[in-house]
Order: C-alpha cells, then sequence, then structure tokens
C-alpha cells in the first residue's frame, strides 16, 4: 500500500475518532474498520459529482450499516460536499447536519436515512431495479444515458435482518447485476462476537440467492480493488463482496472487540490508537494537506463526468428527440398538465363497485399517459388490482416491463418502492393486504421520515373482507398509521374518490401515500359542483349538506361507510333532523386546510357528531369531540360472511341513526 494511500485511510479513521470522542457518543468501530474498503471505492470506483449530489446519472452509494455514519460524514467532508469540518466537530449535535444516523434531505451526498438495520440494503435493491427499468427504456445502441452502479456498505446486523432475506432474494431473481454490496463481516455485534447469535455461511447463502460471491481481506487494497473490478464485471447478477475486517482497526485495546462498537474509545486509548497509525496524538480533526489534495480531486473527477454524460444526453436529444424529451420529463418529476382530465368518472351507481377494482381501472386509465408508473404486488395482482395490462412483466430478461411480482415479500416490496422514488425517474406503486402493513411498517415510518412519496396500495381493509377471519382483518391499522408523521392515509368513500386519491399520491412530491381500499363493492355517489370528487384532495367534504346552514347533527364517514352515513341521514331526515353527511378520506389532507374550510365543514357550534367506521375508534375524539360518538370496533374481528359481521359489530344505519338520536 503505498503511503499516501495509508494516510488518506488514516484520515477517514482519526476524523471518524475524534468526532465520535468529542460527541461522547457515537460507533467508532466500523468506519475505522471499513477505511480501506471506502477509500478505495469512493476515490477508484464511485461516479459522483461532489458539487452536484443530485447528478441523476450518479452512483448510488448507500451506508446500510448506518450506525457508522461518522465513516459517511468524512467522506463527504474530504471529497468536497457542502459538510464543512464544523459540521464534523458537531456531530450528534442539536441542528448539525452530522446526525446520528445518516438522514436524507439533511446532508448533502446521503441517498437515504439509514439506521434500521437491513433498510438500507433492501432500498438498494429498489434503486438497483429502477436504473435497470430506466436502461430498459431508454438506453439504444448508440447511446448509454443511464448507466450506473447501487452501491452500499452492509453489516452483520443488516443480514441478519429479515428483511435483507426477502431483498437478497428478490435481487437474485431479477439479476440486479448493477448492484455490488461491500459486507464489513468484522464478527462483532453490540453483544459481542456474532458467533453467538449468527453461525451461517454468508457464502453459501448469498450463492443459493443467485448472487454473485467474492471473500476478500478487507484491509487489503489491491484485493478490494480486484474485487470490485470483478463484481463490475458480473453484469448478470447481484455481487456481494464479504470484507473480512477489524473493528476498531488499529486500537492497542479495543480492536477486534465489542467495546469499540457503540462507545467512543476514550481519550487516552485514541491517544495510543493515533500513535499506532504513526500521527500525533495532539492534534484533533487533523486533515493532512497531502491526503485532502487526493480526497479533493473527486472534484475535478466528478464534473469531467457529469459533463461527459451531459454530452451524451446532448446527442441522444439530437438523434432520439421524443424519447430524450421524455426522460428530462421523467427524471424532473414532470406530470402531465391535464392529469385532472386524465381521471376516469365513474356513473352514480347504488349497487357500486369495490375499490380495489376502482382502483385497478383508474391506473389502466392513467398508464399510457404517465409511462413511469411503475409497480406491482406481494403475489396478491388478481386481488389488489395492480396490474397495468399489456405492460409486460419487468423481470431478469424484459427490463422494460411495468408490473413487478415481488411474491411474498411485502416488506422488501415497500423498501423497494422507497428506494425507487428515492432514485427518481419512476413512480413507484405496490399493493398487498392493508393488514399486512404490520409487515411493512419499518419501511413505511422511512418513506415519512425521508419525505419519499412511495405509493402503497393496501386492499381487504376492513372486516369488509368477511369470511378470512380476525388475522386477515385490519382493526387498529388506520389509527395506527395514521398516527406517523408525514404520511398520508387516504381511504376513499366511492370511486370518484379512488380517481382523486391516486391524484393526491402521483403529484406527492415529500410524502408517502397509502391508499386504502375495500374488498366488497360500495355505491357511487351522485356529484354536483357542490359535493364534486375533486374535493377529496382538500381531506374532508360536505358530500351531502342539510337545509340549514347550521344543521343538527353531523355524520362524518371515510370508506365503505360513507354510505351508512348516507342512509341514516335519510331516514333522520324522515325523523324532522336536520343532517349533514361529511366524507373524510384523508385526516392528514383535511388538517392542512385553512382554519376557515375546517370550520365549514365541520361548525364548532355542532356538537352532535358521529363517526362511523369499520375499524379502531382511537383518534376520532378529534373530530367528533368530547360530546360526540364513534361508532367502530375496537375489538379483533370474526370469520364470517361481512354482512353479518356488520350487523355483529353494530356498524349500521340504524346504530348510526341511535348515535345521532341519542345525542338530542
Amino acid at each position: 500500500m503505498a503511503s499516501i494511500d495509508q494516510l488518506c485511510v488514516n484520515t477517514i479513521r482519526t476524523l471518524s475518532m475524534d468526532a465520535v470522542q468529542k460527541a461522547n457518543s457515537g460507533h467508532p468501530g466500523m468506519p475505522m474498520g471499513m477505511a480501506d474498503v471506502s477509500y478505495i471505492l469512493w476515490t477508484k470506483f464511485l461516479k459522483h459529482n461532489p458539487e452536484n449530489p443530485e447528478w441523476f446519472d450518479r452512483d448510488r452509494f448507500i451506508l446500510s450499516a448506518g450506525h457508522g455514519s461518522m465513516l459517511i460524514y468524512s467522506l463527504l467532508h474530504l471529497t468536497g460536499y457542502d459538510l464543512s469540518l464544523d459540521e464534523i466537530k458537531n456531530f450528534r449535535q442539536m441542528g448539525s447536519k452530522t446526525a446520528g444516523h445518516p438522514e436524507k434531505h439533511l446532508t448533502p451526498g446521503v441517498e437515504m436515512t439509514t439506521g434500521p438495520l437491513g433498510q438500507g440494503f433492501a432500498t438498494g435493491v429498489g434503486m438497483a431495479m429502477a436504473e435497470k427499468f430506466l436502461g430498459g427504456k431508454f438506453n439504444n445502441s448508440s447511446h448509454t444515458v443511464i448507466d450506473h452502479y447501487t452501491y452500499a456498505i452492509v453489516s452483520d446486523g443488516d443480514l441478519m435482518e429479515g428483511i435483507s432475506h426477502e431483498a437478497a432474494s428478490l435481487a437474485g431473481h431479477l439479476q440486479l447485476g448493477k448492484m455490488i454490496y461491500l459486507y464489513d463481516a468484522n464478527s462483532i455485534s453490540i453483544d459481542g462476537s456474532t458467533d453467538l447469535a449468527f453461525t451461517e455461511d454468508p457464502v453459501k447463502r448469498f450463492e443459493a440467492y443467485g448472487w454473485h460471491v467474492q471473500e476478500i481481506d478487507g484491509h487489503n487494497h489491491d484485493e478490494i480493488e480486484t474485487a470490485i473490478k470483478n463484481a463490475q464485471s458480473e453484469t448478470s447478477k447481484p455481487s456481494i463482496v464479504i470484507c473480512r475486517t477489524h473493528i476498531g482497526f488499529g486500537s492497542p485495546n479495543k480492536q477486534d472487540s465489542a467495546s469499540s462498537h457503540g462507545s467512543p474509545l476514550g481519550d487516552e486509548e485514541i491517544v495510543l490508537t493515533k500513535k499506532a497509525y504513526g500521527w500525533d496524538p495532539e492534534k484533533k480533526f487533523f486533515i493532512p494537506e497531502e491526503a485532502l489534495a487526493v480526497f479533493r480531486d473527486e472534484i475535478t473527477k466528478g464534473d469531467a463526468s457529469e459533463k461527459s454524460w451531459n454530452g451524451i444526453l446532448n446527442e441522444y436529444r439530437t438523434e432520439n428527440k421524443e424519447l430524450a424529451s421524455e426522460l428530462e420529463a421523467w427524471m424532473n418529476g414532470k406530470l402531465p398538465d391535464n392529469l385532472e382530465s386524465l381521471l376516469p368518472v365513474f356513473d352514480t351507481d347504488e349497487k357500486g363497485i369495490a375499490t380495489r377494482s376502482s382502483s385497478g381501472n383508474v391506473l389502466n386509465e392513467l398508464k399510457d399517459s404517465i409511462k413511469n408508473l411503475f409497480g406491482g404486488s406481494a403475489d396478491l395482482e388478481g386481488s389488489v388490482k395492480t396490474n397495468l395490462k399489456d405492460e409486460g412483466v419487468f423481470n431478469a430478461s424484459n427490463s422494460s416491463g411495468r408490473n413487478v411480482h415481488y411474491g411474498v415479500r411485502e416488506h422488501g416490496m415497500v423498501a423497494a418502492l422507497n428506494g425507487m422514488a428515492l432514485h427518481g425517474g419512476v413512480i413507484p406503486f405496490g399493493g398487498t393486504f392493508f393488514v399486512f402493513t404490520d409487515y411493512c411498517r419499518p419501511s413505511i415510518r422511512l418513506a415519512g421520515l425521508m419525505k419519499t412519496p412511495s405509493i402503497f396500495v393496501m386492499t381487504h381493509d376492513s372486516i369488509g373482507l368477511g369470511e378470512d377471519g380476525p388475522t386477515h382483518q385490519p382493526v387498529e391499522h388506520l389509527a395506527s398509521l395514521r398516527a406517523m408523521p408525514n404520511v398520508q392515509v387516504i381511504r376513499p368513500g366511492d370511486a370518484n374518490e379512488v380517481s382523486y386519491a391516486w391524484k393526491v399520491a402521483i403529484q406527492s412530491k415529500e410524502t408517502p401515500t397509502i391508499i386504502v381500499l375495500t374488498r366488497q363493492n360500495i355505491p357511487t355517489f351522485s356529484r354536483s359542483d357542490e359535493n364534486a370528487a375533486s374535493l377529496t384532495e382538500k381531506g374532508a367534504y360536505i358530500l351531502s349538506d342539510s337545509v340549514d346552514e347550521i344543521p343538527d347533527s353531523i355524520i362524518i364517514g371515510t370508506g365503505s361507510e360513507v354510505h351508512l352515513a348516507m342512509e341514516a341521514k335519510a331516514l333522520l331526515n324522515e325523523k324532522g333532523m336536520d343532517v349533514r353527511v361529511v366524507s373524510m378520506p384523508c385526516w392528514e389532507l383535511f388538517q392542512q386546510q385553512s382554519a376557515e374550510y375546517r370550520e365549514k365543514v365541520l361548525p364548532t357550534s355542532v356538537t352532535n357528531r358521529v363517526s362511523v367506521e369499520a375499524g379502531s375508534t382511537f383518534g376520532w375524539s378529534k373530530w367528533v369531540g368530547d360530546q360526540g360518538i364513534s361508532i367502530g370496533i375496537d375489538t379483533f374481528g370474526e370469520s364470517a360472511p361481512y354482512e353479518e359481521l356488520y350487523d355483529h359489530f353494530g356498524i349500521t344505519t340504524e346504530k348510526v341513526v341511535e348515535a345521532v338520536q341519542r345525542q338530542k
């Protein structure tokens, strides 16, 4: 190893050690152990431009082992990203760009928020899927305009988490050859040696998934460089390079020990370690000029790489004008100007249609005008209606297909959707049963945290699915997902609300959307300017108004229960009560409206309020008030035909009428 290479590697290590020590919090051992691997990757292979972190054809790099965040912060600062040394010194402090785990939107150059182990591993699969799909669509024999890798550093913990198994299996099946993962196999976790709980053979495991597998000394630069070259040469398989490393490398007393995993080394040990590196132990946050010059050369290289790509893109524009225009629209997230006019309009129908079916109709109406809609389901296409007709299947041999078969891998699917949304260029959606958000929750939460506009299609939304029983009947799910920050949960009340739910989801830029849909048919309501389905975009609106400006009572419904509210209104009108029905498909959107609009829909002077929803009543007091009544389900369901279940649980027109009358 050249002395300058050693100097650069030790610069990464000492910056990481010093930042963790100053914060008195963090994980120094992993950055110290993976400094060699990351140095070779970032200075010899990674295609990136520190002065334009969002350049579209850059390689994507994910630090899935997010606890080792000082590794990526050191690399970002050293290679010239907008991350100052002061930010390094303020590691883990309030208001800094160097949070305890890497966060998208906070730190320039961070591709995704990592921390929960396995998430980076799985999200990277989605990024690689997006690259493959876009390449299949736009590359031709003359020009390769989409051509980048997805790299990740993954850890023992990532490989232990269940989501990594789902994601790795999917990646192997899809033959994502431009995905290269570098596994920090240091054999140490928080509790001690990984042998305590993790004794599988990673070589056999990943070979069984269909991956290209190599095993190297993670401190030998020649082996690291050769392994990455070999991985790039293997185009039909994703690659994992098992890097045998020493956690806390160079620390005389803490190398290869759990004590360097999640705690600062301590001032005395840092002095000893710096001496072992041949470093001046008195210098903190020291960056040798010779090392900085090597790292900052990435600015020049990155600028040249982007200019070269721009040249290719200009030639592509000349020879493939329409495709180039489409590519740029996709990259920029541009949607059709006439999106609203593209939405299907469903006729009034008392029998109606299941919202899962109307959702499928909406998708297929939009697919020809929004050609980067790209999605599938977790082995449930026939049930969740996510198939794009005549658009082919995305698989190992067809990278331009728009339908993805994720298999029974709900969590891996949702993480992949996040990866595609973060990558850009596609509008990803994926479907499963609503109850299985239990398997998807960590990835949904990260979508909200990362401001990732993923679209989650969740069907079979209540006891309305019937005989499958309580294991498949979501009860608390609406309440729990509404509690997540920056996640919009839309439960449409008829087919036309479904159309606008999709409009909201597709137009969203910084918020994921969960569209919650019925298995059973529900009526399609009559519409006018006063109760136009476009009001769905406001989250709640007056579906059927009272005669007087201020009603005697307000009934609020969502989804399949809106029609119960409408039936109750008719009966109450006959009894001389003046009732307003409010459809509230999305709490979050309604909360964003002006106070004046919210007061118009739900005047505070009306305390006689009833909500009806086939789910937990938790949270409804916000909308019905202390004096109102919420009709719902606060137990698990039962196995029976859905009509019987609604009667059994008291979610009926009659019960709504009784609740209104009780408050007279």
